[in-house]
């Protein structure tokens, strides 16, 4: 009787439980370099998860943010819009990326080269920075072109990954992913008007429920970016909301980010 007793409840112990109120905590500022006031306007907002495109110029072995080699040509380097002000606030908050101990930040790093020769490079960098490196409230995610997954363990403890809710993995390489996600335009074309449809509806809750089973937090990406997009996303439990609207995500969370169950 113990052993069947001990069965049933690991499950429940592994799954992720999710929030009951929402707010910046839960939001993810997607490509957040192309706002007015890259990094500080959501850090500001104290977002949860902030996303930055990664390009490594070979030519002059930089590591810059950018989509592809024109943004490239304006030469912004990741060091300079991101880790330098990154590691200043962390410095100023006794270890932490928030003044606030409690809140937590993913920097979401979308590589868009080839993934060896670019994370190399991103390592060699963050070794400079040892305030980020060992902040507990800080979590570096690679995401875009990664490595081979079964190969994630060779990568420093510092360096996590993204999942894809399609895709299955064994536990080794679970324990190297932080977040799991997918492209919500794969299962439905709802563009946040109207009653979404249902058999598509359940499909996205079960992908969702995939995730928090595995103990792991949740982001769709391509949802529909307005209100009632950002409702439907609460209601179903995702735990990083998208948004290319840092203020008004941040403005409708402060009212409407009870979820219902």
């Amino acid at each position: 009787m113990k052993k069947l007793l001990l069965f049933i409840l690991f499950p429940c112990s592994y799954a992720f439980a999710q929030p009951d109120i929402y707010t910046t905590a839960n939001a993810h500022s997607h490509n957040d370099y192309q706002q007015g006031s890259p990094f500080y306007a959501a850090y500001n907002l104290k977002y949860g998860s902030i996303e930055v495109d990664v390009y490594l110029n070979v030519a002059d072995n930089e590591l810059l943010v950018a989509r592809n080699a024109a943004d490239a040509a304006q030469h912004r380097t990741l060091e300079e819009l991101y880790l330098k002000p990154l590691s200043e606030n962390i410095q100023n908050n006794n270890g932490s990326v928030y003044a606030d101990t409690s809140r937590e930040m993913i920097l979401m790093l979308d590589v868009k080269t080839e993934a060896i020769p670019a994370i190399n490079k991103l390592i060699d960098i963050l070794i400079k920075y040892p305030a980020i490196t060992r902040c507990p409230t800080l979590t570096i995610m690679v995401t875009g072109s990664k490595p081979p997954s079964h190969t994630y363990n060779v990568y420093p403890s510092f360096l996590w990954f993204d999942g894809l809710l399609s895709d299955n993995y064994n536990k080794e390489v679970l324990s190297r992913i932080a977040v799991m996600g997918d492209n919500m335009i794969n299962y439905t074309k709802w563009k946040g008007k109207g009653e979404p449809p249902a058999n598509e509806w359940e499909t996205i809750k079960k992908i969702v429920d995939k995730g928090h089973a595995l103990g792991k937090k949740v982001r769709l990406w391509n949802a529909p970016d307005n209100m009632e997009g950002w409702r439907r996303m609460i209601e179903l439990g995702v735990d990083y909301l998208n948004t290319d609207s840092i203020k008004a995500l941040a403005e409708f969370l402060k009212t409407n980010g009870v979820r219902k169950t």
